[in-house]
């Protein structure tokens, strides 16, 4: 019987799952590789993987955009602009970096403003103002090939609307530098607002070039191993094959985090659940998001390491607590957690690899919280090592390694419950009418502690909780969206090319019939500045759209204005959804955490808390006053008592 291969890269660790089609799974882990990701996934693949013959697919999650995001790593690029609005990327939206913090300063741009190439060339509204001819080009093509770049990329004003100049300045740039790649954005984002496009399509120009060499390595590691070539997860969350994932770079940067919430949301449809937080906590950071009526909610952009990145996403928010986080004392003698952390190498000190600074994970060591002997195959637990670092933080606190231990989780689960309350409360959403789904290596040890801290009273966590990122990914659809600007007035827009423009955009999305089809519009109320990403049915026309977009502006905002909405853009999304559904038919994942093997308790046990459990790749903490109650699909429903 053929599998499905999902491999998600953390910090720490590389887990893998695989999945057959009747909803059977094995999972796994392994140490990261950070010098090289790949290695990692061929180390997990030798160690867990079937013969090949028998793996339909593998499905990955990268962290490459996010590293080379935050390390400044990247491409060396250059940018083509018009005259006069070669510095959209210092002046970004003229806002602070810090509100109050006059110290603070954005990140740099990724491309230096001695890179920046002027255009002579200008579109406005009304149309071609200044033409872009020929031999201009020639020259600003010439200007390109004086500053040796690795790759180029070319945003003018208003290419949204009117591409030609970006096509004749392409077209000479690669004339002038053959076999150096040039990113035009009116291919990257067809959308207005001139700092966004200009800022996602220097990523993607930024990262393509890694990226691409990554993949390529990847895939031949692969065949070598007689496999297929990887499909790598976006951040929208469906599946991108290797060879058009190379050009688009800027799209995964939050690939990994995507599937995980992505794996949350199907096991909490399998458990009956509509709405619902999600947290996975690994050793480096911890990733929340959002889920609304069984879908992770998709927003469109957001920032990367400081970078905006305008192009559809799984709505994730980053903090860096995780169990690798270490605990330090600053300056004016508060303890602190994070944003460092141990990584796999050294990693915590319980890990016995090296490390010597204290973590989380020590900490929950210290309290008793993780007692297994072995964590995994390669590593035992040095309890001993964990309790002498924490023993050194606590001494200059003049406190127990106990209370210290304790302080240092608390810590840790105030800052995850902020970005818990940014992506619920924030949003309109009452965090306690949704359950939280807590998963990763550390997400079952903090559930409780940080459902206490929202007033949430259910908790589940998933089967193999450990590895649900790598689940989501051999789960997730095989997915492609193609946009097109509007920008017309709803009273403007008839029924009939609402329904043509869906259907010109679906046909751009190449998938096996069987498909589903999903239909996004951006809006926005005369006059407002900002949009509403709207899902609506192309078959109940304008009208329809426009219903929707006022009850969800009100849902929003509280509020709707007598003026027409205006229709930005329009997205659709094309995915097959084969894979999910056989899952949800068998009403379970196959594995059964619940056995003597595993847990040591049958598929009704029933856990009061204070207790751990033992979960395959994890340890579930239920806290006084909770109770958890093992669930027929696997994993555990977690209740507040009263």
């Amino acid at each position: 019987m053929s599998v499905s291969i999902g491999i998600d890269v953390g910090g720490t660790f590389t887990d893998i799952v695989l999945v057959d089609v009747q909803g059977n799974a094995v999972a796994g882990k392994v140490l990261s590789t950070p010098s090289d990701q790949g290695e990692g996934v061929e180390q997990a693949l030798r160690a867990h993987a079937p013969s090949a013959e028998r793996v339909n697919r593998i499905v990955h999650g990268t962290t490459v955009v996010t590293n080379l995001l935050l390390e400044r790593s990247g491409a060396r690029m250059v940018l083509c602009a018009t005259r006069g609005a070669t510095d959209l990327l210092e002046l970004r939206r003229q806002d602070r970096a810090s509100l109050y913090d006059l110290s603070m300063h954005h990140p740099p741009a990724l491309v230096a403003p001695s890179d920046v190439v002027a255009a002579d060339e200008r579109v406005a509204p009304e149309g071609v103002v200044r033409e872009l001819t020929a031999a201009h080009a020639a020259e600003v093509a010439q200007m390109v090939a004086e500053r040796r770049p690795d790759i180029v990329a070319i945003a003018l004003l208003h290419a949204f609307a009117f591409a030609d100049h970006e096509r004749l300045l392409a077209t000479h740039v690669r004339a002038r530098l053959p076999g150096v790649d040039v990113v035009c954005s009116s291919d990257v984002l067809p959308e207005i607002r001139e700092y966004e496009r200009t800022a996602t399509t220097c990523c993607e120009a930024y990262a393509r070039p890694r990226v691409a060499r990554y993949l390529s390595g990847l895939t031949g590691r692969l065949r070598a191993l007689g496999m297929p070539a990887p499909g790598v997860v976006s951040s929208s969350g469906g599946i991108v094959p290797a060879d058009r994932a190379a050009e688009a770079a800027a799209s995964l940067a939050l690939s990994g985090p995507a599937g995980g919430v992505s794996g949350a949301a199907l096991v909490a449809r399998l458990a009956g659940f509509d709405d619902a937080l999600s947290i996975d906590i690994g050793g480096t950071s911890a990733d929340v998001g959002l889920i609304l009526h069984g879908e992770p909610l998709v927003e469109a952009g957001g920032e990367v390491a400081g970078i905006p990145i305008a192009l559809p996403r799984v709505l994730v928010e980053t903090v860096s607590a995780g169990g690798g986080s270490i605990g330090w004392i600053d300056d004016g003698g508060a303890l602190r957690v994070g944003p460092r952390s141990a990584g796999s190498v050294p990693g915590p000190v319980a890990f016995g690899r090296g490390g010597t600074q204290p973590t989380v994970t020590d900490a929950h060591v210290v309290l008793g919280n993780i007692s297994a002997s072995r964590i995994s195959a390669n590593l035992s637990l040095d309890v001993h090592g964990a309790r002498q670092a924490i023993q050194e933080l606590a001494g200059p606190l003049g406190a127990s390694a106990e209370r210290t231990a304790q302080a240092m989780i608390a810590t840790a689960d105030a800052a995850m419950a902020r970005a818990l309350r940014r992506v619920s409360v924030e949003r309109g959403v009452d965090p306690r009418r949704c359950v939280l789904v807590a998963f990763g290596g550390a997400g079952p040890l903090h559930a409780c502690g940080l459902a206490d801290a929202l007033d949430m009273r259910r908790i589940l966590i998933p089967p193999h909780a450990g590895v649900l990122s790598a689940l989501g990914l051999a789960v997730a659809p095989a997915r492609r969206s193609a946009t097109r600007s509007m920008m017309r007035a709803s009273t403007a827009i008839s029924d009939e090319r609402l329904r043509r423009t869906v259907a010109e955009l679906a046909a751009t999305c190449d998938l096996a019939p069987g498909r589903h089809l999903a239909a996004v519009a951006r809006m926005r109320f005369q006059g407002q500045g900002h949009e509403m990403e709207i899902p609506f049915d192309p078959a109940e026309g304008i009208d329809g759209l426009v219903r929707q977009f006022r009850h969800r502006h009100f849902g929003r905002y509280g509020f709707v204005l007598s003026v027409d909405p205006v229709v930005v853009s329009v997205r659709a999304t094309v995915s097959d959804d084969a894979l999910p559904v056989a899952l949800a038919r068998t009403h379970g994942i196959g594995w059964d955490p619940l056995t003597a093997s595993d847990d040591g308790g049958p598929s009704d046990a029933r856990v009061v808390g204070r207790a751990t459990i033992a979960l395959p790749n994890a340890t579930l903490l239920v806290a006084d006053g909770w109770t958890a109650r093992a669930l027929p699909i696997g994993g555990w429903l977690v209740e507040k008592e009263g």
